[in-house]
């Protein structure tokens, strides 16, 4: 893991914590941890915008990175919509999808929403973290009181077909989770979801969509790779990753965090 120098945040008081290790929710036999930022700190969307660009990402309330000791194969990652071009395949599951309609929403909770991320995840993450049946817990997980989040609905005339859950950052867009009618896989909703953000990032006068962790050897975030040229947080700075592939399995040598970590 790389050295964090929380003095490059200018917010002194801030403090981090590490989680106990758990199993990895990416990799059998290896356990995880992660970086914590203090939950009773006050939290805003400019403090939060500069934790993104620093590697971290939220769930419901909390803000974390990853902090294991002998992996970094979650990388962050984002991507310059300005630098973006589109590949064959993406224009065609981009022309594919001109007919569903795209409306932006308030992150309240949605009865309709929820059973189609129920349905998704079901199909996709049965048995893993994101598999919540309750809907006070899912809206907690996808929401939080200081983000300015949105969700955006893709429809196909009536139908709901999936709903992206964005973070509105100050210089770009997070895409925080995106959930889609597993009955409707040949349209390519993840992929056309992407590509419909970064159609909204130019829109909005905004530069960057972050996609969260990329992870090496990983099948369930090999898409990521595919919008060029990503970047990934490496080595506190951001970089190609086709500068870095086969390069970022690196063993932990020196300890981290050591003047403000404590455990949680």
């Amino acid at each position: 893991m790389d050295r964090f120098n929380p003095d490059q945040l200018s917010y002194n008081r801030l403090r981090f914590f590490a989680s106990t290790p758990h199993d990895c929710g990416y990799f059998k036999n290896r356990e995880a941890m992660s970086l914590f930022t203090d939950p009773d700190y006050p939290m805003s969307p400019a403090l939060y915008s500069k934790l993104v660009d620093m590697g971290f990402r939220r769930s419901g309330e909390h803000v974390y990175r990853p902090y294991c000791n002998l992996c970094k194969a979650c990388m962050p990652s984002r991507l310059d919509v300005y630098k973006f071009r589109m590949s064959r395949s993406q224009k065609r599951t981009f022309n594919k999808n001109q007919d569903l309609d795209i409306n932006r929403f308030p992150p309240t909770f949605n009865t309709e929403r929820f059973k189609l991320y129920r349905r998704y995840v079901s199909q996709r993450h049965t048995g893993g973290d994101m598999d919540i049946p309750e809907p006070s817990r899912y809206q907690s997980f996808i929401s939080s009181s200081w983000c300015k989040t949105v969700f955006y609905e893709y429809r196909l005339g009536e139908k709901l077909l999936a709903v992206s859950v964005v973070d509105i950052l100050s210089n770009g867009l997070s895409a925080f989770y995106t959930f889609f009618d597993p009955d409707y896989r040949e349209r390519g909703l993840g992929t056309y979801s992407v590509l419909w953000l970064i159609e909204e990032a130019k829109r909005l006068e905004l530069r960057w969509i972050y996609l969260g962790y990329w992870i090496e050897h990983c099948t369930k975030m090999e898409y990521k790779s595919k919008f060029k040229p990503l970047e990934v947080f490496s080595n506190q700075r951001w970089e190609r990753l086709d500068t870095l592939t086969g390069k970022t399995a690196q063993k932990q040598t020196e300890p981290l965090y050591d003047d403000i970590l404590e455990e949680a």
